[in-house]
């Protein structure tokens, strides 16, 4: 198996790393014996899905003996009239991941170059090193932003596609539209660029915000979810944006039948439930402030974020892995960044009311150890 194992398997996947999710509740209540548990590191939707949503999926359960919509027409047609496009420039998947391999699948092969930043979403960065692309990172700027100016500079005749999270993921910051416009000044027609707007609903209210729906460039892919802001997280759908000409090829490699059909019913009914989405917005806003206020009290300078989560410096990587298992014992499931080459910094996401009074309560048990344990008495 040793032999066979290395004849299979290309050099490139060798080392490759699995993706680690954050930890589900019910390995937490097997392992801790808890009752009690508040799950703040998946920035998954508090609220929950849309009641229209439930509606339609539930509706869907009597044809689950027949194929879904290939073609997804009903869905592509809610996406149009929402963001005035043309079905030929839609494409789904299995979550914006999904889409993400049909790009790595359709466009990059082994020795291409991509270019992106430290501490983005390290699912990107799987799925490039899965094809034998050449990942070149440049850091973020000094207040964790993506550094376009740095980007512009990387740029060589070997990078095949550029991948920026806006707004990122772990750090909740974002580019501006004076800094996209920069950047795809020095962007060849011939380098794709994929937009990462899987929090786009949580950011939108900001007015330097590059939407990417407010351009047209033909090189650029647009990548979203109904994970996040929609609370369909277990349905997995994604849906992508750009050039007819690069769906078209996207669609040569997608697999024929994602998302199923309860995921684009559920999807359906999520876009018609707008007052949903306002509730999510508006319990988002408050959980911010209130976590914002709490973490600049116990002096842990947290990054500000447009985002439905918050990251924040513990100083050290023992120092996150003790924050990490100490808030389990209690219950309280947050993101350690380890993974994300920020071993100092942990992320929390934000929940419900009770979720957070739960957080916070646990915080505050923990805090005088941690302090006596890591200098901050």
């Amino acid at each position: 198996m040793e032999k066979l194992g290395r004849t299979l398997v290309p050099d490139y996947l060798k080392d490759l790393k699995v993706y680690q999710a954050g930890k589900p509740i019910d390995e937490v209540a097997r392992e801790k014996g808890l009752k009690k548990i508040s799950k703040l590191a998946s920035n998954e939707n508090p609220l929950g899905p849309s009641p229209f949503a439930i509606k339609e999926m539930t509706g869907g359960l009597w044809e689950l003996h027949r194929y879904p919509d290939m073609h997804a027409y009903q869905l592509k047609k809610s996406l149009c009239d929402l963001y005035n496009l043309k079905p030929g420039n839609i494409i789904l998947g299995n979550g914006s991941e999904g889409i993400m391999a049909y790009i790595a699948r359709a466009f990059l092969q082994p020795g291409d170059e991509v270019l992106t930043c430290d501490n983005t979403f390290i699912g990107f960065y799987i799925l490039a090193r899965s094809v034998g692309a050449n990942l070149k990172k440049v850091p973020l700027t000094s207040d964790y932003r993506f550094d376009v100016e740095a980007l512009a500079k990387s740029i060589t005749d070997k990078t095949k596609a550029i991948y920026i999270a806006n707004p990122n993921n772990p750090t909740g910051t974002y580019i501006t539209k004076k800094e996209f416009d920069y950047l795809m000044e020095y962007v060849p027609d011939h380098v794709i660029v994929l937009l990462d707007e899987a929090y786009f609903e949580f950011a939108q209210h900001c007015d330097d915000y590059p939407d990417s729906m407010d351009y047209r460039y033909d090189n650029v892919i647009t990548l979203r979810t109904f994970s996040k802001a929609y609370g369909l997280s277990g349905i997995r759908v994604g849906y992508g944006f750009a050039h007819d000409e690069l769906i078209s090829n996207l669609s040569k490699v997608k697999l024929p039948f994602e998302p199923n059909l309860i995921g684009q019913l559920g999807a359906r009914g999520a876009l018609s439930d707008t007052p949903h989405l306002n509730r999510t917005l508006k319990n988002n806003t408050k959980r911010y402030d209130e976590t914002f206020e709490f973490l600049k009290k116990h002096d842990f300078n947290p990054i500000k974020s447009i985002t439905n989560f918050i990251t924040y410096k513990t100083g050290s990587l023992e120092a996150s892995e003790w924050m990490y298992e100490n808030l389990l014992n209690e219950g309280v499931i947050i993101r350690p960044l380890k993974a994300n080459e920020m071993p100092d910094y942990v992320r929390v996401s934000l929940g419900n009311k009770e979720e957070m009074q739960h957080y916070f309560e646990a915080m505050e048990k923990i805090l005088p150890k941690y302090n006596e344990l890591f200098g901050r008495a």
